[in-house]
């Protein structure tokens, strides 16, 4: 199948790239700032771009990049009748305990935010072709994330925290952030899947387990080598202290 991916320079990206020429796909790519090549000649459009830093406070940025970039492209997907895939996250759900697809929404960043109301513009404006939507619950993997910094996943954080310095910084009462935490490579083989898929939707993508910080550090130095630090105060009122994907729609839908 002819593939435009966007964002194939990121950390999901990558993986996401390479995934898709190994099956053979004919794959397009698109990174902000260069042409965008045609949506007529795709099958799919598969949309990981974005600004995907939750502390991002440039409003104006986010909405070009985030939002109105996506909805052009959508609605050029929309236009010509070509199926649509789009990486949002499960920040849209905010300080909640559910985590249902039907559940309420509380996006407390600018980066929520632009995922919901990009969620919110495709599902107003269904069309013929198909249109999956994937909030992405907490994604790690073993290499890409370099570009990403403070916003990398918390095992590579720390292993190049112990690396580097033989020690590891988590945030007090650590213990007590749980978070639902998959592998890009599991992200990567299901976006595959749905490809085959003909059905639309919205998708939590997730395992629907937890593991607290501390536990991911333990994972990789022992007790002596962590240190805890305070909060930043700029997180404290929108960091997540809990999530865990339901996915039974996952589940049924690959089943």
């Amino acid at each position: 199948m002819n593939v435009l991916l966007t964002g194939y320079k990121g950390f999901i990206g990558q993986h996401m790239l390479r995934a898709l020429e190994a099956k053979g796909h004919t794959v397009s790519t698109y990174e902000w700032g260069e042409v965008l090549p045609s949506v007529l000649e795709q099958d799919w459009v598969i949309h990981l771009g974005a600004i995907s830093s939750t502390t991002e406070r440039d409003i104006e940025k986010v909405m070009q990049q985030n939002v109105d970039f996506t909805q052009q492209l959508y609605s050029a997907c929309h236009t010509f009748g070509v199926n649509f895939q789009f990486s949002s996250s499960a920040s849209v759900y905010g300080l909640v305990s559910s985590f249902n697809e039907n559940a309420p929404l509380d996006p407390r960043t600018p980066y929520a935010w632009s995922k919901y109301l990009s969620e919110r513009y495709i599902n107003r404006r269904t069309m013929g072709a198909i249109t999956q939507i994937f909030r992405y619950f907490n994604v790690y993997g073993p290499d890409g994330e370099e570009h990403k910094g403070k916003q990398a996943s918390p095992y590579y954080q720390f292993s190049t925290q112990y690396k580097e310095n033989g020690r590891i910084k988590v945030f007090e009462n650590s213990e007590n952030y749980l978070r639902d935490f998959i592998s890009v490579s599991e992200i990567v083989k299901m976006h595959l899947q749905f490809m085959n898929i003909e059905q639309s939707g919205t998708w939590n993508m997730g395992t629907g387990t937890t593991k607290s910080f501390l536990d991911v550090a333990l994972s990789i130095a022992p007790p002596d080598c962590i240190d805890k630090i305070s909060m930043p105060i700029e997180l404290q009122d929108s960091y997540q202290k809990y999530t865990c994907a339901n996915i039974d729609r996952l589940r049924a839908t690959l089943a």
